[in-house]
Formats: C-alpha cells, structure tokens, sequence
C-alpha cells in the first residue's frame, strides 16, 4: 500500500521521529535491502476478499451448529470476527485508494482523517481482541483439560458471554485510545506491552498443560478410559489452538517489531531500512486472517462438514 497504510498513526509516530528524507536517502542507497517490496494494491485487495469470505463462512457455520455451541467455539467465531475486521479495513482502505489513484474519488484532507481514524480503530480493535480472545480459548482448554467434571459449572455460557461482551468493550475502548493519543510514545509501548503479557500468558498455559496432560496419560489407567476419551478431545483442541497461535505470532511479530523499532531506534540506519517493510508486515497480517479458518476447517470435522453444507446451500 502506498502513504495510506493500515495503520496511519503508527506511521505519523514514525515520520514524526524519522530522520530527513536526505538522511533516508542516503541509508537507502547503502544497502540495496533498504529499498522495500512493492506490493500491488490489487494483492491487498484479494487477500481482503478472501478473508472476508472464509471468515464470514466460518461464522454463519458456528451459529448454524447447535453442536458448535459452546464457549470454545463461540471464542472462535469472535476470533473470526476480528480477522473480518482487518479484511473489511483494509478492504475499505485499498477501495479508497484505487479510486483516488484513478481520479475517480476526491475527498477532503479532513474526509481522509476520518476515514483512517475508522480504519486505524477497526484494526486495533482486532489485534487487541484477537490476542484476548486467544488467551480466552487458552484458558478455556486449560480448564477442559484439568477440571474436566466441574468445567461445564466453571465456563458456563452465561460467564462466557460476559467474557465476550467484556473484551468486546475493552478493546473499542482501548483502540479509541489508542487513536486519541497517537501520537504519545507511551501509546505504542502499552500496544507492546499488552502483546507480550499476552505472549507470556498463553505460552505459559500452554506448556503447563502439555507437561501435565503427558505425565497424566502415563498414569492414567485403564478403569478411566472414558476419561482418556475426554482428554484427548480436549487436547485435540489445545494443539488447534497451537497452531492458531504460532501462526498469529509469525505473523504479527514483524509488525510489533516494528513498533518496537520506532521506539528506540527510530534514527538508526538499520531500523530505518526495516521501516520500508511495513508493506510486507500489513500483507502478513491479511494473511493470518486468510490462514485461520482453513486451521479450523482442517481441526475440526464437525466445522469442516458443516462449511460444505453452507457452501453448498449458497450455490
């Protein structure tokens, strides 16, 4: 994408703190990697449209399923949700884009703020949701996993639809926030900060239960098969939820390293050739959101047969 990126602020904050465009030039000619990947608008926009379809689909699937209704899934489906938030984004953004490259839009300076204040929300509401709501489905294996006979008393429906709603708000309030003060390094390093307290607290879970669910299938014997059973359903959908998670870190890891770069070295010659990249850190993010249904179509069968039946009756 050209100078209307996803993430406006974050490239204020940068062009704010950067060094001159003679001292950027410079940089760039030393080294032939600081020249960046041009990326085509066309390639955004059909990553957007991929992603909106597959998410989209996803959702109808869930709610269509009454087998799929349950606090795991409906954590899924808002997960899905906030991958349709970065699709219709960046949708929107490259729409405006090729209509005003081709002379066909004109808008006013104040008109184009507003429209990326809108996008800039949208896409911090989603990073913001996404990794609460992947600490969510953690917890919620966690608990599937080693309170097995009280989880349907712990995580009941109503306790997880006040899960939803809470990080719903939470992250309208802190994306708007994050837009009203943008400009505010200490904006950026929260950003950071939540990131890797999530990082922290999902690996964490992750390994305790991995450890605890091996030692306990060693032990376990055979007058607990039915357990077993149960166990391996609910580990089956902690390495789902692996998988969702490794991809999510590859591919925002870029884009919060970038964030980490304008912070401290904003002028140094290296991060300032890693700042041309920004392009290719934006398609990674479409991508995740192009990546996680197909992790959840291939997991999960019910999900997966369930797709085939909407495609299906849309045709």
């Amino acid at each position: 994408m050209s100078t209307l990126a996803s993430l406006q602020m974050l490239i204020d904050s940068l062009n704010s703190t950067a060094p001159s465009n003679r001292t950027n030039e410079t940089a760039n000619r030393s080294s032939a990697w600081c020249q960046g990947v041009f990326i085509p608008n066309e390639l955004f926009l059909t990553l957007g449209l991929v992603s909106l379809v597959e998410n989209v689909l996803v959702v109808v699937a869930i709610i269509k399923n009454r087998n799929l209704h349950s606090p795991m899934h409906y954590f899924i489906c808002c997960l899905a949700v906030s991958d349709i938030l970065v699709s219709v984004s960046n949708l929107v953004e490259t729409l405006f884009m090729l209509l005003m490259e081709h002379g066909m839009l004109l808008l006013q300076t104040s008109i184009i703020r507003q429209v990326d204040n809108v996008i800039d929300m949208m896409i911090c509401s989603s990073v913001v949701s996404s990794l609460s709501f992947l600490g969510a489905i953690a917890v919620d294996r966690y608990l599937t996993i080693f309170y097995a006979l009280r989880y349907h008393s712990i995580m009941t429906m109503q306790r997880a639809v006040v899960i939803i709603v809470g990080i719903w708000v939470a992250s309208t309030i802190s994306s708007s926030l994050f837009i009203a003060y943008y400009k505010n390094s200490a904006v950026i390093l929260c950003l950071i900060g939540f990131f890797l307290s999530m990082l922290i607290l999902v690996v964490g879970l992750y390994i305790h239960m991995f450890s605890l669910a091996h030692h306990h299938a060693r032990n376990i014997s055979s007058l607990q098969k039915k357990r077993t059973i149960h166990q391996m359903t609910s580990m089956k959908g902690a390495v789902t939820l692996t998988i969702l998670l490794g991809v999510f870190f590859m591919c925002w890891s870029p884009f919060f390293l970038h964030l980490t770069l304008i912070v401290t070295c904003p002028k140094n010659p290296f991060c300032t050739c890693f700042f041309n990249y920004f392009n290719l850190f934006l398609i990674l993010i479409i991508c995740n959101s192009v990546i996680d249904p197909l992790i959840y179509a291939f997991r999960s069968q019910e999900l997966r047969k369930t797709l085939k039946e909407v495609v299906l009756c849309s045709w």
